[in-house]
């Protein structure tokens, strides 16, 4: 039977990382140009916290995939799983829960790693410098993919749970061979 504690610890884990994904979203960095002596212009970036706020929902996301991982062995190690539909969703899941939570956590990482990236660059006379900042919506969709992949983890371990009960039954004393016929 699959461990309530643990669910909600997974759940209550991915809603931080969530939150502090879309908190990220918000608090892009920006940037302004701004000229000294008329002849050179540079650009000004604003605080720095959604690379903090990224960062912080990457290792969140992490901890809570390993987690839910380690309970259940990561599907490979152990006890074989009972034949039928639980196995079967339990083998998706697992592979799905694993392509979501790549894809959340490439999308944090890359955008804490390219929001905290400032670009340098002065420019001459009348050409603006090219002030890079991250791209609107790279920390949305690695809140959406938190999402998905806290939803889609949760079922695999529920299905896991399901499928790994014991293959034979117990029937007690009853170990020997039946020769009732003979």
């Amino acid at each position: 039977m699959a461990s309530t504690l643990l669910l909600v610890i997974v759940f209550v884990l991915n809603l931080i990382a969530f939150a502090l994904a879309v908190a990220a979203e918000q608090r892009r960095s920006t940037a302004t140009i701004v000229s000294n002596e008329g002849t050179q212009s540079y650009c000004k970036y604003d605080s720095d916290v959604s690379t903090g706020l990224g960062i912080g929902a990457f290792v969140l996301l992490l901890a809570s995939q390993l987690l839910i991982m380690l309970t259940s062995r990561c599907l490979c190690c152990g006890r074989g799983l009972r034949p039928g539909g639980s196995r079967t969703w339990a083998i998706v899941l697992f592979i799905s829960s694993w392509v979501l939570f790549f894809i959340a956590e490439v999308c944090l990482l890359a955008g804490s790693v390219q929001n905290a990236y400032h670009t340098r660059y002065r420019s001459i006379v009348n050409h603006p410098p090219s002030c890079q900042t991250l791209r609107k919506g790279v920390f949305a969709a690695g809140a959406a993919f938190t999402v998905f992949t806290g939803i889609i983890s949760e079922l695999y371990y529920v299905s896991y749970s399901k499928a790994s009960v014991d293959i034979a039954p117990n029937r007690g004393g009853d170990t020997g061979l039946r020769m009732g016929n003979l």
